[in-house]
């Protein structure tokens, strides 16, 4: 059976949102260093961004749900033009904060995205489905992004974020005249202010089947991004490699992502379950964590990442699909506009985590972020496995 015509539109500009993101991923730790931030400071640069999508999300998706996908990725794709083309050129620190709450509060576009594929998709593609959703934005857009954004660093930093204003406005121009209107049933209007979606924050976490998978996402999403923070300062400080190197790496984690997300992800959904695939990418994520910081050698650090890469790609399309699975058809939009808000907050929660535990002055200190995050993670994977029979979706639990 073939995907519809507007699921691929839509993946397309998925993946031109997607480099519009993955373009700072290497450039934004170095770039609040050039504003003289300090190592926590900086982490808050990403918790800003991050807070602020923890309580947009979910009303963009709860919108979605009510006037439709169309209008609200609109508004939310010019947040992230507007956004970074202040952030590029930006004069002071707080000009930059600023920018990141901007891009933060309009944020969302994930997860419209995400409801439009739910939307258009019959129930048995939607593991193949969103696998290559995560395959073309977060596997192939972070093998694309990194290499636009080696180039415009030969400008300035600045200019990462120009870019990405400028490959945002493409993905805007696409919704505006190629992506028709997916939401068939519109929901009831909204009675009082609270029920736009932030109400949801709380009460999402008893929607049955799915407020378990919201607060296992959660857990991932705040220790991976223990992770994710302390990752750049380690390999910049403690492996003594360039920024250059550093969004190569970048590069490399996004090919290896397409790889297990278009073919692998199929491959293991026709010998395992969606929730083994899930437990088996947490455990390797787990073990992985542990590993990395054992040895300050670069060769033995890519060995070990490229492991990570591999397994780490299964994680977020299982819970994204199981998600999908448990969600009826007319609050696809509000559950993945939840799922979206609460691994947003987690990654406000992560920086700022790893941000105080780093000391510049005592380089050990960069190490102790990946053991916490791998206990973390361990610990994750413990919970889910415990709550497995309260989210498997129509299939044995083994």
């Amino acid at each position: 059976m073939f995907m519809p015509r507007t699921f691929w539109i839509t993946l397309f500009i998925a993946f031109a949102n997607s480099l519009s993101f993955t373009i700072l991923i290497p450039i934004l730790y170095l770039y609040g260093k050039q504003f003289g931030l300090s190592d926590f400071q900086t982490s808050l640069l990403f918790a800003a961004y991050a807070g602020a999508q923890f309580i947009s999300t979910p009303i963009i998706g709860k919108l979605s749900d009510r006037f439709g996908r169309k209008p609200l990725l609109i508004i939310s794709l010019a947040g992230t033009v507007v956004a970074n083309f202040m952030a590029g050129t930006a004069s002071s620190a707080a000009l930059l904060f600023f920018a990141r709450f901007l891009d933060g509060i309009t944020g969302g576009n994930v997860s419209v995205a995400q409801a439009i594929v739910s939307d258009v998709t019959p129930s048995e593609l939607r593991a193949k489905a969103f696998g290559l959703f995560g395959a073309v934005t977060f596997g192939l857009g972070f093998i694309v992004g990194p290499i636009l954004s080696l180039g415009a660093q030969q400008y300035s930093l600045g200019a990462g974020f120009l870019s990405s204003s400028a490959i945002a406005l493409v993905a805007l121009i696409l919704v505006l005249v190629a992506l028709p209107e997916t939401l068939q049933a519109k929901a009831a209007k909204a009675e009082k202010w609270w029920d736009i979606g932030l109400g949801n924050l709380i009460t999402g976490l008893a929607i049955p089947r799915v407020g378990i998978l919201l607060a296992i996402n959660f857990l991932i999403g705040a220790t991976f991004t223990i992770f994710t923070f302390a990752f750049q300062p380690y390999f910049i400080h403690v492996l003594k490699q360039d920024q250059e190197s550093l969004t190569l790496l970048f590069a490399g984690f996004g090919l290896i992502s397409v790889a297990m997300q278009s073919k692998g992800i199929g491959f293991l959904a026709q010998r395992m379950s969606l929730v083994k695939i899930l437990f088996l990418g947490l455990l390797i994520r787990s073990l992985t964590f542990l590993l990395m910081p054992n040895f300050p050698n670069i060769a033995y650090f890519i060995g070990v990442t490229v492991v990570f890469a591999m397994f780490n790609a299964l994680v977020q399309p299982m819970i994204t699909t199981l998600i999908s699975l448990n969600s009826k058809p007319d609050v696809q939009g509000t559950a993945m506009g939840l799922n979206a808000s609460y691994l947003n907050v987690s990654n406000a929660f992560g920086p700022m985590v790893a941000g105080a535990i780093i000391d510049r002055e005592n380089p050990i200190t960069y190490h102790y972020p990946f053991y916490l995050a791998g206990i973390l993670t361990f610990s994750v994977l413990v919970f889910a496995f415990s709550k497995r029979q309260q989210y498997t979706p129509a299939q044995k639990v083994s």
